[in-house]
């Protein structure tokens, strides 16, 4: 006798086929390049505080926490972005305003509704600064090249960005 176990595979959830349901990716490419706009000011300004403030700090401490600063502010864009992302929106700042946000596509993310693991976040983040210093910026270009309109930091997490469909309820699917 053999043994004949069946592995059956989750079917992918829905914003995961740009084929069948559109919408999620319509007009995404123009919104995530406002969000990411919208991003870098937000970012920019924080780290700029958390530079001033950690400089206070440092003189305050007569230099100790100097070496902390740098660490400091390179920490903003990775919090900012991570625990925004893994969050219960699922998106940024600049996301929301666009209207768009981040969901998972790994198998039974529908479970918690396409929301991003904490470490999905991570990867995404790490990944989209380290390509963006690596290639200056020309790695986004990869989005226009696939139907998810995805880029080199979405493959690595598993994620996609869609239209937010709390945001969009009167445009037909």
């Amino acid at each position: 006798m053999t043994d004949t176990t069946v592995t059956v595979i989750p079917p992918a959830p829905e914003w995961a086929d740009p084929w069948r349901h559109p919408f999620y990716y319509r007009g995404i490419t123009i919104r995530r390049i406002f969000a990411y706009l919208l991003d870098v000011a937000i970012v920019t300004i924080t780290a700029g505080l958390v530079w001033i403030a950690t400089g206070i700090f440092s003189l305050l401490t007569l230099g100790l926490l100097w070496p902390l600063q740098a660490l400091f502010v390179a920490l903003v864009p990775l919090l900012y972005h991570s625990l925004l992302i893994a969050g219960p929106d699922s998106a940024t700042l600049g996301m929301r305003a666009a209207g768009i946000r981040v969901m998972s596509i790994a198998p039974g993310a529908e479970a918690d509704g396409g929301r991003p693991t904490l470490f999905q976040a991570m990867i995404q983040t790490v990944a989209f600064y380290g390509s963006m210093a690596v290639t200056g910026s020309l790695i986004l270009l990869l989005a226009l090249f696939n139907p998810r309109r995805r880029a080199l930091h979405d493959f690595l997490a598993g994620t996609v960005v869609v239209n937010d469909r709390r945001l969009w309820q009167g445009d037909p699917v």
